[in-house]
Order: structure tokens, then sequence, then C-alpha cells
């Protein structure tokens, strides 16, 4: 007894069980189900727009043919087919009760006459082997149906063969009769009619439709373009102006209004900087001249190193807080910018090579020519310190420039290559900053590649050091 309970109590608690497993299988199905139709429906507005406007059409449409092919389209055809059958039988019965020595031929007449159906009288025998049944046996089934229905003799159909006609066969006693009718007299042959009819005003809503949401969409498109310029510091277009719908006309005002903002609040910063800058380097240089006038001894010396090392660090501070200093991107020479930084950087003792690839033509792109050059300058010097080999190497890669930086030094950690960007964090190995370095060159070199668009990144060179890529786009 206590067995049997225990495996009661086993099964129930066994299918609640199963039944959460099936429910948790049917819900991961269904996740992937509906990721991988995220991934086919389309990702642009444009489209999103399109296939909002078309899916209610279609399924507006495929109701209505539905309703129409199932109710009016088999009704009408079920009706022509009965009156069909209805004259087919009256003609047999006609057949039967007239003599039968002139009577075919008027019977023939009559139904040629009066019926519209072509009439013979074949020797008797057997009927044709039924024929493969058409796609579409909607014309066949209710046909088959009503000659069942009124003539009650063996009969054949063929509604494959003569595109423009029907053969109908029935089995009398002592002949066979052969009727010969028009595809018109037998179903409803003008929905090709409602098909032409729904397929033109699809065309015409749809036509409507694109050159509408074209229309809706070319303001949004300018305005992600103006904001994608402004992003990367370039000019936004003079003709830009708030257009298109009420909403996409407030986005707009609000980024304009966003952009003064901004613009006021860079040239401002810009401008504290510039006099804080002024201050301190006044303090500094007076320092330097007084300790000129001092005898040559380790004490000034010593106190000479620190004030050359307080301007180091206050120009990496200021460089810092100041960013691309509100610097209007230009048509830059990608290839004269390096060289002129592999000549200034040639100053730290390293070997410092530069390779591009071989183009028709230089490369030329709408940059921050300053702040890009101190961008690379601080990935270089960084190299340059840690290592005696520094390589260049600028490329384009489909829509995107890769500059990269590499260098045999001791190299970063993996799980620190991601810290190193943070302002002021040094590294307590051989990459450690106890050389006067504030710790904020990376940081520059990463909010300037920002500014720009792009990003950067470190990995490890094929020298075995570190290797800096700055990702720029075209």
């Amino acid at each position: 007894m206590v067995a049997a309970r225990d495996a009661d109590v086993s099964k129930q608690t066994k299918a609640p069980i199963g039944a959460w497993i099936a429910w948790a299988r049917q819900s991961a199905f269904a996740q992937r189900a509906l990721a991988i139709l995220a991934e086919l429906l389309p990702k642009g507005l444009y489209a999103r727009a399109l296939l909002i406007i078309i899916t209610p059409i279609v399924v507006l449409e495929g109701v209505i043919a539905f309703a129409f092919m199932e109710r009016h389209w088999q009704a009408v055809t079920r009706r022509l087919s009965e009156a069909t059958a209805r004259d087919i039988a009256a003609l047999i019965d006609i057949y039967e009760e007239v003599p039968k020595a002139d009577g075919p031929q008027k019977i023939i007449d009559l139904a040629r006459d009066r019926l519209g159906l072509t009439m013979e009288v074949l020797p008797t025998g057997d009927l044709p082997p039924p024929k493969p049944k058409p796609m579409f046996a909607l014309l066949d089934r209710a046909l088959s149906n009503e000659l069942r229905r009124h003539v009650q003799l063996p009969f054949w159909i063929d509604t494959v063969g003569e595109t423009k006609y029907v053969e109908i066969r029935v089995k009398h006693d002592n002949a066979i009769l052969r009727f010969i009718a028009t595809r018109s007299q037998t179903y409803a042959s003008n929905s090709h009619i409602f098909l032409l009819w729904m397929v033109g005003t699809s065309v015409i809503l749809l036509t409507v439709a694109i050159l509408f949401l074209r229309n809706q969409i070319r303001p949004i498109l300018r305005l992600a373009d103006a904001a994608d310029a402004f992003g990367k510091g370039r000019s936004i277009p003079d003709d830009f102006r708030p257009r298109g719908a009420r909403e996409v006309r407030q986005a707009a005002v609000a980024f304009l209004q966003m952009r003064d903002r901004i613009t006021t609040h860079v040239d401002q910063r810009t401008t504290m900087l510039a006099g804080v800058s002024h201050d301190l380097r006044t303090v500094l240089t007076r320092f330097k001249l007084e300790l000129a006038l001092l005898e040559d001894t380790p004490e000034t010396r010593s106190l000479a190193a620190d004030v050359n090392e307080m301007q180091d660090m206050l120009e990496d501070y200021l460089a810092f807080a100041k960013g691309d200093g509100g610097e209007e991107a230009k048509p830059t020479n990608l290839r004269e910018l390096l060289e002129e930084i592999q000549e200034e950087s040639l100053m730290f003792g390293a070997a410092i090579e530069l390779k591009m690839r071989k183009r028709k033509g230089d490369l030329v792109l709408p940059l921050k020519r300053q702040a890009l050059k101190r961008a690379i300058t601080n990935l270089v010097t960084n190299a340059a310190r840690f290592g005696d080999t520094v390589i260049i190497r600028a490329a384009t890669e489909g829509q995107w420039v890769r500059i990269e930086v590499d260098d045999n030094g001791p190299g970063i950690p993996p799980s620190e290559r991601e810290n190193v960007f943070r302002p002021f964090y040094r590294l307590d190995h051989a990459r450690n900053q106890d050389e006067g370095n504030s710790g904020l060159g990376l940081a520059i070199a990463r909010d300037i590649a920002k500014s720009h668009g792009g990003e950067i990144a470190l990995g490890e060179s094929s020298m075995g050091g570190l290797r800096a890529i700055i990702s720029l786009p075209l």
C-alpha cells in the first residue's frame, strides 16, 4: 500500500514537471521562431512602413477573393452547371420519346438553336476512361454533382481538353449521347475581371503609398545625416532646415537647439581653458626664470625637473579637458599627416616606420587635423616609450580607414586593455607610468577618435608588443 501510494505521489509530481518542460521547450521554440522572423523582417523605416501598408491590403484582398471564389463564383458556377444539366436531361427525355426515324436530327437542331448545345448521337459502347482532374476542380465537381442528380445515367465529362468547351457524354441504352457546351454556359468565366480589378487597385494604392512615404522618409534621412555629420565634427549642410510632418519638424528643431547649446558650451569651455592655460603657464614661466637665476645645485635641478613635469602634466590635463577644442573638420591628406607625425616622433629615439597601401590617389578625409594628430602622436609616444621599434600602418577597409600603431614593447594584458582608457588609470607592471606620464594619453586618443565617429581599440602586435587601432569612417 505504501509503495503504491509513493508511486502515485511520484506520478503526480512528475506530471507538472513534464508539463513545465514541454512549455519551456515550446517557449524556446517560439523565441527562436520570433528571432528568425525578426532577422528576416526589413530593418529600414521605409521598408517597414511599406510592409505595414502592404500587409493589410494583401490580407483584405485575400479575404475578399476567398469570399468571392467560395461564395459568389461557386454559387454562380453551380447554378450554371445545374441549368446545363437540366437542359441535357430534357434533351435525353425528348430523345427517348421522339420516334427514332427522324427524331435525332430534330433534337440536335433543337439543342443547337434553342439551348446552345452541340449534340451528337454516337454508336453504343463504353464511355472513355476518366481523365485527370484539373488543378481547380470546382467546375468538374459542380457539373458532376448536377449531372448525377438530374440525368441519373452513366456519364463522362472532359473539362480539361478544349479550353473553350466542355464535353459531356451520357451512356443511353442504345447510343452514346455526346454534348458540347461552351465553358461560359457551365461556370462563371468573368473571375479574371475581378482579379484584374484587385491587382489594378493594389498597384494604384501601392504607388500612392510609395510616393507618399518617400516624401515622408526624406526629412528623417536628412535629419539623420545632419546628426551624423554633427557627431563627427563635420559641418551640417547649409540647406538643412525642419521639414516634413509635424513630429519630424519637432525633432529637427530640437536637434538644432541641442546643436546650438553644445556649440555654445564648447565655445565657453574653450575660452575658459584658454584663460586658465595662459595664467598657469605664466606662473610656470616665472618659476623657470627664478630657477634660472639661482645657482646650479642638485636642489635647483630637482626643482627644475619638477616644474617641467608639472608643465607636462598641465598640458595633458588641459588637452583632456579641451578635447578637440571645437576644431572644424576640414579635408586632410592622411599620408601627409602621418608623415608629419613620423618625422616629429623621431626625437624619441625609437625606429619609427610608416607603411601605407598603394592607392591611385591620396586619401583625403574630412578630419579635425590637429586633434587627430594629437591622438596618433599620443599612441606613437606611448609606443616609443616602451619599445625600440614602432610601425605605423594605414589602410582602408570597406567604409572605414584603419590606422595601426605597433611596437615591440612589453604589451598590455587583455584584461587591462579596456581599463587603460580610463582617465588617470595606471598599470602596475612593465608599462607603468612612473616617468611623469599623467595617464591621460589613451583617454584623450579615444575621445578624439569618437569625436570623428570612430573608435580605438588595443590588441597584440605582430612584433609581440601592443597594437593600437584607430578606426575612422570614410
